[in-house]
């Protein structure tokens, strides 16, 4: 699996064909999360958290029209009628499901007609003379843009109605771990980068951060250890959650990770359609930050900071420089990290021992998203590029930051220093956490 855009100085031929890769893998994905389900489940809104199915497929399509076949291209639009109906800033998700849409075959020959544009595009554009243009800028973010969309629908048929459609192999076994928690040393780091060619407005600039001594587990947090939670009745001590969690966890009526369901002694879950007992050395999956927070109180933890977080995914204690990836530089094939939707379920700890950091922190990349205890906000220097809306509008403490991506990330969209966000309550992405604390007195010399 490609990830990496080519140097800056090769050939724009080396570009063409490494946009073309990513944006096919892309559209790939799609079709395929599309095709996997009747006109019926297409047009169906499966929970008012998410957009049907078909407004994702033509959302995906509308946003290549507008920044790529009009704005890189300066060609005649596909479609201009619609596209305040795929704009995601105009209509909330609960109200998708009564604009007039494009119906499945619709939507599906629009991004059609839209990638045949976008492909000439591509053979056409010198790739160079505008910021959009350098390093394929424009045709990266619409591929990022397409993928995450991707995971958004496979989140989707999660929260489905029916009978299994995805079908995947099981991921790597887990191995045993040398321990279970590193001590990530203090001092600075390079956080952010100013470098990665189609890193997004968040990610920039690279800013060097100071971070001070702390611990990191060397796994996420299992579900065999977060069981141990529910059965300490974590869930009904107010004195382990924050007052919001306290709030939410009372309205929403919390008393296990979602998709749970407890029948005598034995946990069961709901996975694409599949029933089957919760696997214990799994990362725990499908919990909000506020769970995160209270498991994390109650075992004497807490979550890490973004910029720990990306210090001991990145930082290399040999260099003291920052890695684009925990094991290197090298692009996140199926050796290092769980991604791409390969498998349809995070891995068991300590399966991709080859992905691990220096410090021997393990799968920080892949498997599940992990909450931080950060907001989302700019980093010094910030300027929203190329518009307002994919970073900027969102900055602030109503979002918490996630980082490392899922099983559902593709690896074309997720770096060390990638930056997802949302809000506290949110439990239906694919999402877990780890735990760190903070030395005790003499532990560190």
């Amino acid at each position: 699996m490609t990830a990496s855009p080519p140097a800056p100085d090769v050939p724009p031929e080396r570009w063409r064909a490494h946009v073309a890769e990513v944006l096919t893998r892309a559209r790939d994905r799609s079709q395929l999360l599309t095709d996997a389900v009747d006109d019926d489940d297409l047009v169906r809104q499966h929970s008012p958290l998410m957009s049907p199915l078909v407004w994702d497929l033509a959302h995906v399509g509308n946003q290549e029209e507008l920044w790529l076949v009009r704005n890189v291209g300066g060609r005649v639009p596909v479609r201009c009628d619609i596209d305040q109906l795929y704009d995601a800033f105009k209509h909330a998700r609960a109200e998708r499901p009564f604009l007039p849409l494009l119906g499945p075959a619709g939507a599906r020959t629009y991004v059609r007609e839209v990638r045949d544009k976008v492909l000439d595009v591509l053979a056409h554009s010198p790739l160079e003379g505008r910021r959009l243009l350098e390093n394929a800028f424009a045709f990266g973010m619409v591929a990022q843009h397409e993928q995450q969309h991707d995971e958004t629908m496979l989140a989707t048929h999660q929260l489905r109605v029916g009978g299994a459609v995805l079908h995947a192999s099981p991921p790597p076994p887990g191995t045993g771990l040398a321990a279970a928690e590193v001590l990530v040393p203090g001092g600075p780091f390079t956080m952010g980068t100013s470098t990665e060619p189609w890193a997004l407005d968040n990610e920039r600039p690279a800013h060097v951060v100071e971070v001070a001594p702390f611990f990191i587990d060397t796994a996420a947090v299992t579900n065999r250890a977060y069981q141990g939670f529910i059965e300490a009745g974590g869930y009904d001590q107010p004195r382990w959650w924050s007052a919001a969690g306290w709030a939410h966890r009372q309205e929403a009526a919390l008393s296990a990770p979602r998709f749970w369901q407890r029948e005598g002694d034995t946990w069961w879950r709901l996975r694409f359609g599949i029933r089957e007992p919760v696997p214990p050395a799994e990362p725990v999956m499908h919990v909000c930050f506020h769970e995160a927070q209270a498991y994390a109180m109650w075992a004497g933890r807490r979550l890490p900071t973004e910029a720990e977080w990306e210090k001991a995914a990145r930082w290399d204690p040999a260099t003291g420089q920052s890695r684009r990836y925990p094991w290197g530089d090298e692009d996140p094939g199926e050796q290092y990290a769980n991604l791409g939707q390969r498998h349809l379920r995070p891995a068991e700890a300590g399966a991709y021992p080859r992905g691990a950091s220096p410090l021997g922190v393990n799968q920080l990349i892949g498997d599940v998203w992990e909450w931080t205890s950060s907001d989302f906000g700019g980093y010094p220097g910030f300027a929203a590029f190329p518009y307002r809306e994919y970073s900027l509008v969102f900055f602030g403490a109503d979002y918490k930051v996630l980082r490392g991506g899922s099983f559902g990330s593709d690896a074309v969209a997720v770096r060390g220093t990638f930056r997802n966000w949302d809000y506290p309550i949110r439990a239906q992405i694919f999402a877990g956490f780890r735990c760190a604390r903070d030395p005790v007195p003499g532990e560190v010399g």
